[in-house]
Formats: C-alpha cells, sequence, structure tokens
C-alpha cells in the first residue's frame, strides 16, 4: 500500500529532512513514486484526493492472514493492512455489522477519536489487538492518522520525495527508490496524527520519541526510538545513565541492563558497562589519594 500526501497535509519531518540532508541521494518526486507503484502492480487501485493526497494499493503478493484493504466512508480514506484478533468485539463495541471487517472499523474509530474529542488517540490504537499498520486520511479536516501494531509484523515506512511529498509504504524498496536516505522505519506500537503534529507511542504516551542517525550500510538514514530508561546507579548517585530504549531496535523489556537481544542492543549495553567501570576506577582513584593525604 501506497500513501502520499503533499506538505500542506503533512509538512516533512525534520527527522527525514535531516538524515537526507547528512547524506544526499537520489530521489524522484511524487508522481514518479506513484507510477512506479502502478508500474510494478498492474491490478494495483488508486485514488486521487483533492490536489494534495494519493493512495494506491494491491493485492499482489499479500500475506493471506494479513491482507490489505481499501475503503472510504464519510470523506474518511483508509488503507489497512493486517488482520485484528479482537474484530468481532470490537465491532460490538463501534456497533458495527457483523460483516464489518477491518477496514471499516479503523474509520469508525477514527471518526470516535475525532467526534468526542478530547478522546485520547493512543486509547485508540491501543484498543487493536493483532498485527496491522493502517494509514487514514479525513478529508473534511485534512487529518491524517497513520499507526503500526506493538509487534512490527506489518512493515511500514515513511520519507520525503524529490518534491518534498510524505510517503509510507509497506515496501521498503519502493521508497528507498523515491526517497533516498529521507526514509526511515515507522517506529512499531506508534501512531503520527497531523491533528496532535508529532509521532507518538500509544503503549507509552509520556514517552518521547527520538531519531537517531542510522549506519552507512543501511537503506535508511535515521531510527526512531522510544526513550524510556533514565537510571540512577548506586553507588553513583552523581553519576547518571542515559540508555535510550528502542523497542524495535534494541529489544529490551523496560528494565535497567536486562540482555539485550541484538547487536545494536549489544553495543548500548557494553557501553553501559564500560560508563559503570570507568567510574569505579575513577571513585578508586579518589579515594586512593584520599588515604595518602590522610597518612601525611
Amino acid at each position: 500500500m501506497l500513501g502520499i500526501f503533499s506538505s500542506s497535509i503533512m509538512p516533512p519531518p525534520d527527522e527525514l529532512v535531516a538524515a537526507g540532508s547528512r547524506t544526499p541521494s537520489p530521489k524522484v518526486t511524487a508522481d514518479k513514486l506513484l507510477a512506479r507503484f502502478l508500474d510494478a502492480n498492474s491490478s494495483a487501485i488508486s485514488v486521487k484526493v483533492g490536489d494534495d493526497v494519493q493512495l494506491a494499493y494491491s493485492h499482489r503478493n499479500q500475506s493471506a492472514l494479513l491482507p490489505r484493504s481499501f475503503a472510504v466512508k464519510d470523506e474518511i480514506f483508509c488503507l489497512f493492512e493486517g488482520a485484528l484478533d479482537n474484530l468481532g468485539s470490537l465491532k460490538q463495541q463501534y456497533g458495527l455489522a457483523k460483516s464489518a471487517n477491518e477496514v471499516l472499523l479503523m474509520i469508525e474509530a477514527y471518526k470516535t477519536l475525532r467526534d468526542r474529542a478530547p478522546y485520547p488517540p493512543n486509547h485508540v490504537v491501543g484498543h487493536l489487538e493483532g498485527n496491522f499498520a493502517f494509514i487514514v486520511f479525513d478529508k473534511s479536516t485534512s487529518t491524517l492518522f497513520v499507526a503500526t501494531d506493538p509487534n512490527a509484523k506489518v512493515p511500514l515506512y515513511w520519507g520525503i520525495t524529490a518534491d518534498g511529498y510524505v510517503a509510507f509504504a509497506d515496501d521498503a524498496d519502493l521508497l528507498k527508490g523515491a526517497c533516498g536516505k529521507s526514509l526511515a522505519s515507522f517506529p512499531q506500537g506508534c501512531f503520527f496524527s497531523t491533528a496532535i503534529g508529532e509521532l507518538r507511542s500509544y503503549e507509552n504516551p509520556k514517552n518521547k520519541i527520538t531519531a537517531v542517525p542510522a549506519q552507512e550500510e543501511e537503506i535508511w538514514g535515521a531510527k526512531f526510538m522510544v526513550c524510556d530508561l533514565v537510571i540512577y546507579l548506586p553507588p553513583y548517585p552523581m553519576r547518571q545513565l542515559l540508555l535510550i530504549y528502542a523497542r524495535e531496535s534494541i529489544g529490551w523489556k523496560g528494565q535497567a541492563l536486562l540482555q539485550p537481544q541484538n547487536r545494536q542492543g549489544f553495543e548500548l549495553y557494553e557501553l553501559a558497562l564500560e560508563m559503570i567501570s570507568e567510574e569505579r576506577e575513577r571513585e578508586s582513584s579518589v579515594n586512593k589519594w584520599k588515604s595518602l593525604v590522610s597518612r601525611k
């Protein structure tokens, strides 16, 4: 699936702009990106919403367990990929017919969010159980709402085209050819709403999300991380150790210095241990100096 939005709907995120500036790379315009998608998917369906939005999807190469779907209702457009485990109970909650599928449910859930303000967006997405990614665009308010599940079973990426459009897609290679290094994986368990104007974690809504430069060999230019660990390590009350925790790239479970699960996690873990070791050596040297002074 593919969603393309002009800067009047969604200004390009500063983090993706900076990522593209650090490593300039070839890009194409939003129109060419859409043309590439349609050329690669002969049965694709595309919808143009005014002058600022292009939506497209295809059933080509989709998973039977995580299908793609599209629907429009009351000027609310939705692209949905995945499946909800609690679809039945949610249909009852929102008063939908038994025949309603995930994409119709998301439209109804978004309407609840919009019409019952200040209903927290994280509550709407947090009630979804399963594997999913979706793009909702409300033409009546020019609002964009995007989210992915906490397990990242359905990939979603976002980037900036040569003419400054923000594009979302489930195909990283498609966006890489159009957005260069102004590209990142959309962080799992997070949502973006133009009504709020920022990216947030719906699992940990109070935690800040930050972007760090990706390594040169990676296809994207930045990685978005959910920060939620600021740890004071006794017996070093004056030494503050900040550990950046990103569920998608570090794999920690929210506890200090648990065994990490991948290369980036091990690097950060080793850095933490190194900092602790340096602090111990520093305090040991200070104690030795104090001991010598006291003897005199």
